[in-house]
């Protein structure tokens, strides 16, 4: 088994060190925003307005990062700022149309760049696999939500 586990973190790495190649070969085209900011479009999206702090914590970033990346994405229009309905003094972040079809061209070309790697698989050995790659996703985020002395971390 322990054998086996180091070859896995092994193959993680590796995937992990593609990720920048993989960002680079997503056809696009210019959305007005870093790809680190786009990124933040997904879980507002899949969970709704949020304050700027909630969204580096799921993010587990810097919220001055966060901060700066937000800028960006005001700033394209593909994210507006809007009062918290809690406290007026404070602000959230609410994706718009143009964030809305952001979100789906960054998902089309996801999906078009993995379908072209996958080209040579049979279609179930890519749902036996997307089960696996799913089911250990899960157990990695609840190991990390156990653990008390994770920190969170800057995401690129």
């Amino acid at each position: 088994m322990e054998q086996n586990t180091a070859r896995l973190a092994d193959e993680i790495a590796r995937f992990v060190r593609s990720g920048a190649r993989f960002r680079g070969m997503l056809k696009v085209g210019d959305l007005g925003a870093e790809f680190s900011a786009l990124m933040l479009l997904l879980p507002l999206r899949a969970q709704g307005p949020m304050r700027v702090t909630d969204l580096a914590e799921i993010k587990q970033a810097d919220p001055s990062t966060i901060s700066r990346q937000v800028a960006q994405l005001v700033k394209a229009g593909l994210a507006r700022r809007e009062a918290d309905p809690v406290d007026g003094r404070a602000s959230r972040l609410a994706v718009t149309e143009a964030g809305e079809a952001a979100c789906d061209r960054l998902r089309e070309a996801r999906v078009a760049l993995l379908a072209q790697a996958l080209d040579g698989w049979p279609a179930d050995r890519v749902a036996v696999f997307t089960d696996m790659f799913e089911e250990f996703n899960n157990l990695i985020e609840a190991h990390l939500r156990l653990d008390p002395t994770a920190s969170p971390r800057e995401n690129p």
